[in-house]
């Protein structure tokens, strides 16, 4: 590990913490009702749009009202996606004259995209229109982002309510989060990116002659645009097969670091947001703290496999381009990015719901490919995607309340609130239910012999690139380690469950947790009350975490990239 790489992140680290409060608190403005009251231009325009639409801006709705709203207006986001992709070469902005997509991968792709993982079973610019890219995907990176933002501030309203029995608006959440928070967040970081050479035309594909007389078709398309968004919404989905290791998407480390540091503001903001609405601000700030030192543990673990793997060991694995003047060139890195770059990159995506990568993951040392793993498992709570993490985090935190409750013989509570047997069962099924569809959808994938035809490696590798693409689909990140031919009618379909049941499977129960919470009233506290803002609650929250994920996970992790780092090994 050299000295580059640390300093590169730390000046990550200081940037986020200076950074991250400032936009909490913005975050919190946008969505409390003491800002929201007040008769600003926006907050006039915002209303009468509700309006227009047939919302009122004033009403807000229970739990079951609330996830009524986000399951409509989800469903009616894959059949328009859908539709958009099975018709597109009978639209416009086509001049690739490109066929209109099969429909167990429009499918695949239309869920896939609404449910913020952004998994691609295709190669965006030889499968989908710039049309489809502009008004199909790349809306969705705005919108699937915010409706996790607004389950987020649902439980954040639900956890420091006092009997109440509403949790806000959805159709008033989902536009302030689109409006107010990634759109103009979203401009800043697309005028940085074109400043560095990311292209943003409307040229679409330019065919010119090479210097050696052959012929090449050089495409274009607003792939700043889509960039800014992909990375700040925590999705990932590239306007390139090659994802942010394409030179039009990240040309150089600057805009790298611009990427990573995208990828992370909003999840790491968004416990300070929480700590203004609890009106505990150390609350905020012990979340944050757990984020971060989880997310540096993992940074800081695959920097060292990656960096520390001997020469020996690369080409046993044959994971060496070549060797020149003592220099090796891994395979499936980048130059321009450095080897650092790549598995920084790579912890920052898979602690979040971001599928981008920088590199090839299936050339990352079997260990390294481990962590990334492990990152995705722990339902990307480190710091998690937009919203996702924070309401993630969250549940874990009460689940880390309760059981130290029963350590100490105490009724145990948070903030206030006596959590009880109806949110223990709810909390339960938010815990269970992903990995269950994981773990059988992986199960069925490795009997099942077409699915096994998929494999490109063998043993424990092809064992975890099963399972690392049900871990990424579920857990809705989207990342793959590769080596796995995806693109058939039973991974597009399995996949596709899996990413229904990882993102409304969750957010459902997030929501009545929400609902149950909010109704309540909070109990003064007393001597007897457990502290929920020290050192040593933030121990046991990470203890939780590791703990929940290790038991669950450990066996597959065993057979797959343990085993396979230790077969490297010797």
């Amino acid at each position: 590990m050299t000295t580059s790489a640390l300093a590169g992140l730390a000046i990550l680290i200081l940037t986020l913490v200076v950074t991250a409060p400032l936009l909490g608190r913005y975050i919190y403005r946008v969505y409390s009702d003491e800002h929201q009251s007040r008769e600003t231009k926006l907050n006039k325009v915002e209303r009468r749009l509700l309006t227009w639409l047939g919302v009122d801006p004033n009403s807000e709705q229970t739990w079951k009202a609330y996830a009524i709203s986000l399951i409509a207006f989800s469903m009616v986001s894959v059949l328009f996606l859908y539709l958009l992709q099975r018709v597109q070469n009978h639209l416009p902005l086509n001049p690739s004259h490109l066929t209109s997509v099969s429909p167990a991968l429009a499918i695949n792709t239309a869920i896939s995209f609404v449910t913020n993982t952004n998994w691609q079973n295709y190669a965006g610019e030889s499968t989908m229109t710039a049309l489809t890219q502009t008004i199909g995907l790349a809306v969705q990176n705005f919108v699937s982002a915010a409706v996790g933002l607004s389950v987020a501030v649902a439980l954040t309203r639900g956890i420091t309510r006092h009997r109440s029995g509403t949790i806000g608006n959805f159709w008033v959440d989902l536009l302030r989060s689109t409006t107010r928070i990634l759109i103009p967040m979203s401009a800043l970081v697309a005028i940085a990116m074109v400043s560095q050479g990311v292209i943003d035309n409307l040229t679409l594909t330019k065919c010119i002659s090479t210097i050696s007389g052959g012929h090449q078709c050089i495409p274009g398309g607003l792939v700043a645009s889509q960039e800014a968004i992909k990375e700040l919404g925590t999705n990932g989905g590239g306007y390139f097969n090659a994802n942010s290791i394409h030179p039009f998407e990240n040309p150089n480390y600057i805009t790298n670091f611009i990427e990573i540091y995208a990828i992370l503001i909003i999840p790491f903001s968004l416990p300070f947001a929480f700590g203004k609405f609890a009106g505990r601000r150390r609350e905020g700030i012990t979340i944050f703290v757990v984020m971060m030192l989880m997310w540096a543990t993992s940074s800081l673990l695959l920097l060292h496999f990656e960096t520390s793997t001997n020469q020996t060991s690369l080409i046993k694995a044959d994971k060496i381009v070549s060797i020149s003047g003592g220099k090796v060139l891994p395979e499936g890195q980048d130059l321009r990015i450095s080897t650092p770059s790549c598995a920084i990159f790579a912890a920052s995506t898979t602690s979040t719901s971001t599928g981008a990568v920088n590199c090839a993951l299936d050339s990352l040392d079997p260990a390294a490919s481990g962590v990334a793993l492990f990152d995705m498992m722990l339902g990307e709570v480190s710091p998690g995607g937009v919203g996702s993490g924070l309401y993630g985090i969250l549940i874990f935190a009460i689940l880390a309340v309760f059981v130290s409750g029963l350590m100490i013989g105490r009724t145990p509570e948070y903030l206030g609130k006596k959590i009880q047997g109806a949110e223990m069962k709810l909390i339960t099924i938010y815990l269970l239910i992903s990995p269950a569809a994981i773990m059988i959808l992986s199960a069925i994938a490795v009997m099942v012999k077409t699915s096994k035809g998929a494999i490109g490696n063998p043993g424990p590798q092809g064992l975890s690139e099963i399972i690392y693409s049900f871990v990424s689909t579920g857990n809705n990140n989207g990342s793959a380690l590769g080596g796995l031919s995806s693109n058939t009618d039973f991974y597009n379909i399995t996949q596709a469950i899996n990413m229904v049941i990882g993102r409304f499977g969750l957010m459902i129960p997030a929501l009545a947790l929400a609902g149950a919470l909010a109704a309540k009233q909070p109990v003064p506290q007393g001597t007897g009350t457990f502290s929920t803002d020290k050192p040593l609650f933030a121990s046991i929250l990470i203890a939780t975490i590791v703990l929940v994920v290790g038991l669950t996970y450990f066996p597959v992790l065993s057979l797959g990239p343990i085993v396979a780092h230790l077969n490297l090994a010797r």
